[in-house]
Formats: C-alpha cells, structure tokens, sequence
C-alpha cells in the first residue's frame, strides 16, 4: 500500500496523527506540481477536522488556504469571539465569515458595528451587511 493510500484509510478512521503525517509529507501550498499544491489543501483540511487550530493559526499568517480553513472551522465550533479577534487584528477574511454569521442569525447591527470597528473602508465587507439589509434579498 503506498502512501496515498495509507493516508485515506488512516482519514477514514479518524486516525489524523497518521493521516496528517503522512499527506504533509507530500504537500506544497503553490507548488508548481498540481498533486503537492492538492495535498497541501488535504493537509489543511485534516487539521482542521482534527481541530488543531493552533497548527492551523500558524500556517495561517502566511498561508491563505489555512486561513480561510481556520475561519470557516471556528465558524463552525461556533468560536465567534475568536473570529472577532482575528478580525480586530486585521484578518480581512475573518471579517467577513463574521460578518456573515452575525447577519445569518439576525444579528445586522453586531454585523454593521462589526464593520465599522474592524473594517470601515472594507466595500466588500458593507457589500456584505448590504446584501442582508436589502429587501430583494428575502431575508428582511
């Protein structure tokens, strides 16, 4: 059994000490080698089902894919006040899963003083709060 397919079993068992072990052996974020660069988002995503955010904190200061992964998993564990914190400290991404959040639970002004705190200049990020306040969007 070679590698790739040590990893996918190890995945499918849970077992993410093997599994991350061995696709970060092969993985390289940008690599010019279309199978290292897929290995590196495998990578990222089996620490973030591991829910090893600190690993993935660290990959993300320098590393896009493992920021947006960190974002949308602390989204997910519903770690809303860490999101906040990324934000503040200028994570543009973790503004807008953010500011989604806050708008998908009916939460438009937090979304808004969100916005304003964190990104004032940020169009995309009004873009967002936009888009929940508007009427053609049939959520309000």
């Amino acid at each position: 059994m070679d590698w790739f397919e040590q990893a996918r079993a190890a995945e499918q068992r849970r077992d993410w000490d093997a599994a991350i072990a061995l696709v970060s052996a092969h993985a390289e974020c940008y690599s010019t080698d279309h199978h290292m660069h897929a290995n590196h988002l495998w990578h990222i995503d089996l620490l973030a089902r591991a829910e090893r955010f600190s690993e993935l904190t660290k990959f993300a200061l320098t590393d896009v894919h493992a920021r947006r992964r960190l974002n949308r998993s602390l989204r997910a564990q519903g770690m809303e006040a860490v999101l906040r914190s990324r934000a503040k400290d200028g994570d543009r991404d973790a503004l807008y899963v953010l500011v989604r959040l806050l708008c998908e639970t009916n939460r438009d002004q937090e979304a808004h003083r969100a916005v304003q705190d964190f990104g004032p200049e940020d169009r995309y990020a009004h873009q967002i709060v936009a888009r929940f306040r508007s009427p053609s969007s049939g959520t309000h």
